[in-house]
């Protein structure tokens, strides 16, 4: 059985980070390793959260990793709250990083074409540091221009992606992909780029009209783990739009409204049933 290891905050109570990719990932068939860069109450949008952080612990635990002669056959990275744990996830990727594993990075700080209200100009700058060193990075919109230096726009053209996606491929990542991009009315999807075989690659899907937290998580989540099933990027990409919108759509119908997150245990079944279809069964 392969081994990811997942590096993002963890929230008691709030499906987002560590409480969506442990259960997902694990679920796909994947033994998920953790490393929580910060403890929460909850997430972010409930009000007087508490928050621990936990970058102190980085180090001992590598440390204690490597001795141990752990490695990994993948390393994803999520929401990390500042540019120190950046720095540490550039040493992480430096120690643990081989020519069998592949290194994805989501790189959250922003959406609606503004930063996150603590993340400033610096913290883009040094995510790019942090791209640099990835095979896949899938940054939506806000994140991509952010990354690139581009000027946002919402109302964009085929040209206008494309172009996004030529400077994020220069960055050094081998397979480039935004997130939440369609050129079709009432679609959202992927819209990527593969250095290696110089190709754009898409996907699209319904737009449910809705808005949960940690949905991107979800998405980065399953595409990791269709990955490391054997699935080839279209197949892992298209899964993970598919599922993300199921889910979606399984949460907007549930009768108690949750506002905090998405219902993924109701879908998890799902996954897995379609994951199957593209697989042989085996680990």
């Amino acid at each position: 059985m392969k081994r990811v290891l997942t590096i993002q905050d963890i929230s008691c109570v709030g499906k987002c980070s560590l409480t969506i990719a442990l259960p997902v990932i694990s679920a796909m068939g994947v033994e998920t390793a953790i490393l929580p860069t910060a403890l929460l109450s909850t997430h972010t949008m409930f009000k007087g959260f508490t928050f621990k952080d936990l970058s102190d612990q980085i180090h001992p635990i590598i440390d204690h990793w490597q001795n141990e002669g752990i490695s990994f056959d993948a390393i994803y990275t999520g929401y990390l709250g500042s540019i120190e744990e950046i720095d540490l996830m550039k040493e992480l990727f430096k120690r643990f990083k081989t020519k069998e594993n592949f290194i994805f990075v989501d790189p959250v700080m922003g959406d609606h074409g503004k930063l996150y209200p603590h993340f400033d100009d610096a913290y883009a700058k040094k995510n790019k540091e942090l791209c640099a060193l990835a095979d896949y990075i899938v940054p939506n919109l806000t994140e991509a221009c952010l990354l690139t230096d581009t000027p946002y726009q919402e109302d964009y053209d085929r040209p206008y992606i494309e172009d996004l996606l030529q400077k994020l491929a220069a960055l050094g990542a081998k397979v480039v992909a935004i997130t939440g991009i369609a050129f079709t009315k009432g679609k959202t999807g992927v819209y990527g780029y593969d250095t290696r075989s110089k190709q754009y690659f898409s996907y699209e899907t319904q737009q449910i009209e809705a808005m949960y937290h940690g949905t991107g998580d979800l998405f980065s989540s399953v595409t990791v783990g269709a990955l490391m099933r054997g699935l080839s990027e279209a197949k892992a990409f298209k899964l993970a739009c598919d599922y993300t919108a199921l889910t979606i759509q399984k949460t907007l119908e549930n009768p108690s409204k949750p506002w905090y997150g998405v219902d993924f245990e109701a879908t998890l079944p799902s996954l897995i049933a379609s994951l199957s279809k593209d697989t042989d069964g085996t680990y």
